[in-house]
């Protein structure tokens, strides 16, 4: 449910304010590695920081200003300690930050933000933006903090462009909005479903589509090699629509070709990508999926230090939970989607062509993200059948009647695409290796949620969740991360990779992309079972200099802007 707003606080006494030109924050040392560290982290972030090394200026700064924070302990998104800061907005950007203070009354609107922390507004690497233009508010991203969005992941993204990104322009949306090309797009315009190499024309066109996407702003190529029509596709193709996007100084982002048993010759074929093409590297959503290859984060995160150490500009991308979202055809064997579904179920009717697929699904159920168990598998938007939305395999099968075998599994899986087809959150995921992922100082935190209203269907928490809860959960609670340095992985590490240098961090000149939060109480209340809520303790957001969300309230304000690269 929506969080009660917060009550507004009382302006303190008017007092001689000394600000500086610019902050002086006190740097960490080291982030920190425990729950105890972390502890010390978030007990210092509400005692003032010793700011040395400043040339202290004394007079006050009158302004005026649009908005002025004052009081809170800032985090300018480099990852050093909070220091305690005034804030001065005027316009879109973010004009003083002054260790002294500002005048009190400088600014058109005041928050007080003292015992509060203000961040960079969160960056969302991985972001499902397909209901745009139905929710351009995007309520359920900006009540978590984030200000800008990447969408286009996974291969899937608008075709063309940029009549797509025009139509999200003059409606307006809640937050700051950028797109990659997607693989999977560009190849069934061109190729279809079919399970092909495209000719050499084909995969000229395919190149050229890329480009237009380039021109129109896609900030890069994203693969969805898992899926169709992408993963009938090889490594030369999307290496040759990679360097389009590199000679546009665009990135390229990968959900690869297999995240469970073959992960290992996944990530070697993206960090491959990345060095034959000269282009920087996302490996997106970065997970270890199925029992049987559980911790084997410990070499994929080597991989990439080894690729980091040979020149690979790479780094990974995590939403913090152990369950995936897909489609239910996660779970078929790529070779029996060629022609999509109506090509599947062709191959169902025939009894040996049939055998085999229904194995393959077996196998996927046990060893992949069926988990061993049917449930395991949750389903989520069943639009054919909506009481089934929120259950599992399992439970389906208890309703039908039917044995919880594998073998039951397997043909409701098959059912569900007979019927239209069936999204699901697969648990399948084990917590050593998000936290390893987590802490490595490559990682930065995305989504992969979709924009969602309450009451539609039933989503994966971390569309509304994900960034509140390493805050909460992961900082506070767990000390996985510092606070500091998860604010890191939230603002200038994202920010750095997409090349929005005005963005990401809180110093004078750059984009009033704000956010404030509570770090005694931030944390995400959505959860398997009860996925539609908010977050607590993200109090305001600023969008581009404008409040979107004040006192825990979402205003639909509309600040965001489309980004064009």
């Amino acid at each position: 449910m929506p969080q009660s707003p917060r009550p507004a606080r009382v302006a303190r006494p008017a007092r001689v304010a000394r600000p500086l030109r610019s902050a002086c924050p006190v740097r960490s040392a080291r982030p920190a590695t425990s729950a105890r560290a972390a502890l010390f982290v978030g007990l210092a972030l509400l005692l003032p920081a010793v700011a040395t090394g400043c040339s202290a200026a004394e007079q006050p700064d009158p302004g005026p200003f649009d908005l002025v924070i004052r009081g809170a302990q800032v985090l300018d998104g480099t990852g050093g300690a909070a220091f305690r800061a005034d804030l001065g907005v005027t316009g879109d950007r973010i004009v003083r930050v002054a260790t002294g203070g500002i005048v009190e009354g400088a600014g058109a609107r005041e928050v007080d933000g003292r015992g509060l922390v203000v961040a960079p507004g969160f960056i969302d690497l991985h972001a499902h933006l397909d209901p745009l233009l139905r929710l351009p508010g995007a309520e359920s991203h900006v009540r978590q903090g984030v200000t800008t969005a990447l969408g286009g992941p996974d291969g899937t993204a608008p075709l063309p462009l940029a009549p797509y990104l025009d139509s999200a322009e003059v409606l307006g949306v809640g937050m700051n909005v950028a797109f990659l090309a997607g693989h999977n797009s560009i190849r069934r315009e061109v190729t279809g479903l079919d399970d092909r190499a495209p000719t050499a024309d084909e995969l000229e066109r395919m190149r050229s589509l890329v480009a237009q996407a380039m021109e129109d702003g896609a900030f890069g190529l994203s693969t969805g090699l898992r899926y169709i029509p992408g993963a009938f596709s090889d490594i030369d193709e999307v290496v040759a629509l990679s360097e389009v996007a590199a000679r546009s100084g665009g990135i390229y982002t990968s959900h690869l070709r297999d995240e469970g048993r073959g992960l290992m010759e996944g990530v070697g074929e993206a960090l491959e990508i990345g060095r034959r093409a000269g282009i920087p590297v996302v490996l997106t959503h970065h997970k270890v999926v199925g029992y049987p290859m559980w911790g084997a984060s410990e070499r994929t995160l080597a991989m990439v230090d080894s690729a980091r150490a040979a020149g690979t500009d790479v780094i990974l991308d995590q939403y913090p939970y152990t369950a995936t979202y897909t489609g239910i055809t996660i779970l078929i064997p790529e070779w029996a989607m060629g022609g999509g579904n109506s090509g599947f179920l062709a191959r169902m009717d025939d009894p040996a062509l049939a055998d085999s697929i229904l194995a393959g699904i077996r196998d996927n159920l046990v060893n992949d993200r069926g988990g061993n168990d049917l449930d395991r598998v949750q389903l989520a938007r069943v639009t054919w059948d909506p009481s089934l939305e929120g259950g599992s395999l399992g439970d389906w099968a208890d309703r039908d009647g039917l044995p919880r075998t594998m073998e039951t599994g397997a043909e409701l899986v098959v059912e569900a695409v007979r019927r239209g087809g069936v999204s699901a959150i697969y648990h399948a995921l084990h917590e050593d290796d998000v936290e390893r992922i987590m802490q490595h100082p490559m990682t930065a935190i995305a989504s992969d949620g979709r924009l969602v209203v309450p009451g539609d269907g039933h989503p994966h928490p971390r569309w509304y969740g994900t960034f509140p809860r390493v805050l909460g959960e992961y900082v506070r609670e767990r000390g996985v991360l510092s606070l500091p340095e998860a604010v890191r992985k939230m603002t200038s590490l994202p920010a750095d990779r997409l090349g929005l240098a005005d963005r990401g961090r809180i110093v004078e000149g750059s984009m009033a992309d704000l956010v404030i939060f509570d770090p005694a109480t931030v944390i995400d209340r959505s959860t398997f079972q009860d996925p539609h809520q908010y977050p607590d303790g993200i109090l305001w957001v600023v969008v581009n200099g404008v409040v979107t969300v004040e006192n825990g309230e979402y205003l639909d304000v509309r600040a965001g802007r489309v980004l064009r690269r």
